[in-house]
Order: C-alpha cells, then structure tokens, then sequence
C-alpha cells in the first residue's frame, strides 16, 4: 500500500489514510463482501473513496484513489 502525502485543508498538518470509507459506516461493514461495499461509496468502479484525517487538528475528508495504484 502506498503512503499518500496529503497536508490537511484546516491546518495544513499530515492528514493520514484511515482506510475505505465503507469501513467506517456501521460495526459491521469492514466485514462485508467488497463487493457489497463498493457500490455503497458511489465512487467510480476503479476508485475506491478513503478517509483522511489529520494527525493535528482531528479534520477529516474523503478522497477517491485509483484502486490500481494498491
């Protein structure tokens, strides 16, 4: 997996990559099938959508990411 360099919007500290979005959307999620989970961000087939949060400030924000570049 690639470490993404991303400076947070609100404070320009790191923000770090929290994982899929899909994993965060009830206790349960980040055990389903990807192919359940996938449709559920409604991101382009070959994005997946990640949760950044900053290390600083706690801001997050989401970001599609070429799924071929994992």
């Amino acid at each position: 997996m690639k470490n993404l360099a991303n400076p947070c919007p609100n404070c320009h500290g790191q923000m770090t990559d929290k994982g899929p979005i899909e994993n965060f959307y009830d206790d349960y999620s980040a055990y389903l099938d990807k192919n359940i989970t996938q449709r559920l961000d409604n991101a382009d087939p070959n994005y997946c959508v990640h949760l950044f949060q900053c290390d600083i400030c706690g801001k997050d924000k989401r970001m599609s990411i070429d799924r071929e570049m994992f």
